[in-house]
């Protein structure tokens, strides 16, 4: 049946809101039109009236079955942005996330004043952290993941927005040679505890890159002793909302000479600085 971009606009408006509070449902139907057919608000108000061609409902219609069963946005679209830049994403790497965007700028902040010259992202995932310190200082920034798939998209990312970076494959800091630097990371910190309470969205994402152990506190402890144990001049970590005491309190323990926690903008904790 003929169709025109307003109607297909108005119809998928009406199915995303069958499963997603309004709010959303009307900020994803702009960004399927906007960035998933690359159809601007003024190309709409000039155009909208025109037939849509079938291989334009059908490629909705493939994205809307997706999306009913919970499948997120950014993996359908095959991209998110961070920091004002495109970032290629796939099922072996997180979705980036507003708050990773308070570690960067903590890293900024630590790096310029510890005047480091060099810093390693561990876990990089799709290397947006990695990334966006390459392209806003002139460190020299390493990289490394367990996850082989995920280091050849951070790769990837890393190339496609000219940002030179050392990639390394492997556990933490096993990978990376010293002198270590900076250490900035964003690891699982979901307890497994918590996995039937998440939303369905996150059952899209690689469980590797959510849960941890302990808890969720085991990699960022371990991290955190590595990093002491490495000599690094300090080491910030994206944790969970509740973990900022007992962490702080284990990276005192551990050696560092001082722990402080960064909360955002919702109050919950979010950032660890551990400084040597």
């Amino acid at each position: 049946m003929a169709q025109t971009y307003h109607q297909l606009r108005l119809d998928l408006a009406t199915a995303l809101a069958g499963f997603l509070d309004p709010e959303e449902a009307h900020a994803e139907c702009i960004q399927w039109f906007e960035d998933g057919l690359d159809l601007s608000r003024s190309w709409m108000a000039a155009h909208g009236t025109e037939q849509a061609p079938g291989e334009v409902r059908r490629r909705v219609s493939g994205w809307v079955r997706r999306r009913r069963k919970g499948e997120p946005w950014a993996y359908i679209l095959g991209w998110s942005l961070f920091r004002d830049r495109r970032f290629k994403v796939t099922p072996d790497t997180l979705i980036p996330r507003p708050e990773t965007e308070l570690l960067v700028e903590a890293a900024l902040d630590v790096g310029r004043r510890l005047k480091v010259d060099h810093c390693v992202d561990v876990g990089t995932g799709s290397g947006i952290i990695a990334v966006s310190l390459a392209l806003e200082t002139d460190w020299r920034v390493v990289a490394s993941d367990l996850c082989r798939e995920a280091v050849a998209v951070a790769r990837g990312n890393a190339r496609a927005l000219g940002a030179v970076i050392e990639f390394h494959e492997g556990h933490l800091l096993d990978p990376v040679p010293d002198p270590v630097g900076l250490v900035v990371a964003n690891l699982p910190y979901v307890d497994p505890a918590d996995r039937s309470t998440l939303q369905r969205e996150l059952t899209f994402e690689p469980a590797s890159a959510l849960f941890a152990p302990d808890r969720g506190l085991a990699l960022s402890e371990a991290l955190l002793a590595q990093a002491h144990a490495r000599r690094a001049p300090a080491c910030l970590l994206e944790i969970g909302a509740g973990q900022g005491g007992e962490l702080c309190r284990n990276a005192v323990g551990i050696g560092w000479h001082n722990a402080m926690i960064h909360q955002d903008l919702a109050g919950h904790d979010r950032i660890l600085v551990a400084l040597a």
